[in-house]
């Protein structure tokens, strides 16, 4: 059966089972909030197309239900995500072909021009693609123990998702330290860029997060919307030239080739 916004199942203490079509995000409606949690720990929260489709069909769903005020994204055990899953696994969606929005199987537009509040409840490991959903959130949310990467220049592949948004978020000198140095660094230093909004120690993440939906939902759905559309208006479009320019050139088959033989990069340089 194809999935269709606000398509549900039963009724649980978390709230309505709401079906995204994959068995790794799960998402749940409880009063105008959709919280959607990613869940495939055994391969660190690394997510196939079917999973990023889902996160997808959430934005998709929040946006067009007037009902939900806020949609939450967060992660599953001490990972929010790591980012796509690099070893080519993925979970067949005999679904595809209808997608709610088959222009794109990616979910971070959607987030941006998702009417709802959306919030990153960043809760572990935050790197690479799960990095870029997070920026692509209105704001974040950290537990105390999260930690930020960004190691896609190492893989040899340019992210355009996040050279479009993280110095907006960050600064240009921040934005390049993270996207060149690869370095991993804290919840702290996270905030002190700009990057998070909010720190909660890790035992009071749940409540600290339940906290801020509520906060979030006190104010006018419509004034809101209105809010996020001017903010969001000037934002730089995604140059999907610099990805294409660069897919599987030798460089970035290097790259992809080290990840998977767990080994450093031998860069070409002609």
């Amino acid at each position: 059966m194809p999935y269709r916004p606000g398509m549900a199942d039963e009724d649980t203490e978390d709230g309505v089972v709401v079906d995204l079509g994959s068995p790794c995000v799960h998402a749940f409606q409880h009063g105008h909030t959709l919280r959607v949690r990613i869940d495939r720990v055994e391969k660190r929260n690394a997510m196939t197309q079917d999973m990023y489709r889902a996160v997808k069909r959430a934005a998709i769903l929040a946006d067009r239900d007037a009902d939900i005020d806020v949609l939450v994204l967060t992660g599953t055990d001490d990972v929010f995500c790591v980012g796509g899953d690099m070893g080519g696994n993925s979970i067949d969606d005999p679904t595809l072909s209808a997608e709610w929005d088959p222009t794109d199987h990616f979910p971070f537009r959607h987030l941006e021009r998702c009417g709802a509040a959306v919030i990153a409840a960043v809760n572990g490991l935050c790197y690479a693609g799960g990095l870029d959903i997070a920026i692509h959130c209105d704001f974040v949310i950290a537990a105390e123990s999260a930690r930020f990467r960004a190691p896609e220049v190492m893989r040899g592949a340019p992210d355009v998702f996040m050279a479009a948004r993280l110095a907006d978020w960050v600064g240009v000198g921040n934005a390049k330290w993270i996207m060149f140095a690869m370095d991993a660094f804290d919840a702290q230093r996270a905030q002190e860029m700009g990057l998070v909004q909010e720190i909660a120690p890790d035992d009071e993440f749940e409540a600290a997060v339940d906290a801020l939906v509520a906060n979030v939902a006190r104010g006018g759905p419509g004034s809101r919307r209105a809010i996020k559309d001017d903010i969001n208006r000037d934002l730089r479009p995604h140059d999907f030239r610099v990805f294409q320019r660069s897919i599987m050139n030798p460089e970035m088959r290097e790259g992809m080739t080290a990840f998977l033989e767990k080994r450093d990069p031998v860069w070409p340089r002609d």
